[in-house]
């Protein structure tokens, strides 16, 4: 590891294992903080580290982003207070993608808001697969380098080596994804096709699947939020007589406890990559994230390599 790198601590916002992993894979050291909330339900903050000189990486998962955003603000700023070279922020998933034009008379674009008033706090940004639906790059919304980590490879070599399976695409959408983990992995796979009736009704139907009979089924997906296409494509497996079905997944959100709704349905298995903490936790990113840290690192006014 080069000596930048042994100036860097990083502090845990709120995943405190990725953190960890991401610091010992650095060459760093984790940063220590006490904070608390007031009887009136302001914030209390104290760095218990010496900041001054060093580069400074916090690690925050923004989902769920309204109650964290001002205690990450403080912490962002309390770092560049203190004399911290550098302030960078790694957000294994990064909110406030979604609403990217206004789609009705008088609706705020908060991408843009939040990209915005993020970038006033920090030197660069670190993100993994973060929804690009309309912007064909961050840079269209960020003013500080950024960049963004495909989770797809950590996957891929999760799946290596494993037997008698099969990975299963739940629409179109992810064929492209499932192909390139695919020929890392080296599985076959199918992709199935969705029909959306709302947002939360779905169908998925899948192609004919004789020639897997016998294998276990991981359903692949970037992000697993109501769970809805994913359940859909569990009841089109089960038809189809596969009976040992997983799932895999980027980011695990799971909104109104659909976990255990998954669970519950017939999955064997659950896993997520540590973007969102959650106990399928079972894949760590934190190996695709170094580079990119040196990478945005390198460019920070005054640092050199």
């Amino acid at each position: 590891m080069n000596s930048l790198t042994k100036k860097v601590i990083v502090f845990s916002l709120n995943s405190d294992l990725l953190a960890a992993s991401l610091s010992e894979k650095l060459g760093g050291h984790l940063g220590q903080y006490s904070s608390r909330d007031f009887p009136d339900g302001e914030s209390y903050l104290r760095i218990e580290s010496n900041v001054e000189n060093s580069h400074c990486i916090v690690v925050a998962d923004l989902s769920h982003p309204n109650k964290k955003y001002l205690p990450l603000i403080f912490l962002l700023d309390t770092l560049k207070e203190l004399g911290a070279k550098s302030v960078g922020l790694v957000a294994p998933y990064l909110s406030y993608m979604r609403q990217d034009r206004r789609f009705i008379d008088g609706e705020a674009i908060t991408s843009k808001l939040f990209a915005k008033s993020i970038s006033k706090h920090i030197d660069y940004l670190v993100t993994v697969d973060p929804h690009l639906h309309r912007y064909h790059s961050l840079d269209e919304i960020y003013s500080v380098p950024s960049v963004v980590v495909q989770g797809a490879p950590v996957l891929a070599q999760w799946l290596k080596g494993q037997s008698n399976l099969f990975l299963v695409g739940p629409d179109s959408e992810s064929e492209q994804w499932i192909i390139s983990i695919a020929k890392v992995s080296g599985h076959s796979f199918v992709i199935g096709e969705k029909n959306r009736k709302g947002d939360r009704d779905v169908e998925v139907s899948l192609p004919d699947l004789s020639a897997q009979a016998g294998l276990a089924a991981v359903i692949i997906d970037d992000v697993i939020s109501s769970g809805q296409t994913i359940l859909s494509c569990i009841s089109a497996l089960k038809k189809k007589g596969i009976k040992d079905i997983k799932c895999a997944a980027v980011h695990g959100i799971f909104a109104d406890g659909v976990d255990q709704s998954l669970l519950e349905s017939g999955l064997s298995s659950l896993i997520t990559t540590n973007t969102i903490t959650h106990p399928s936790n079972g894949v760590d990113i934190s190996s695709v994230l170094v580079e990119p840290v040196i990478e945005c690192l390198s460019k920070v006014k005054g640092v050199s390599i």
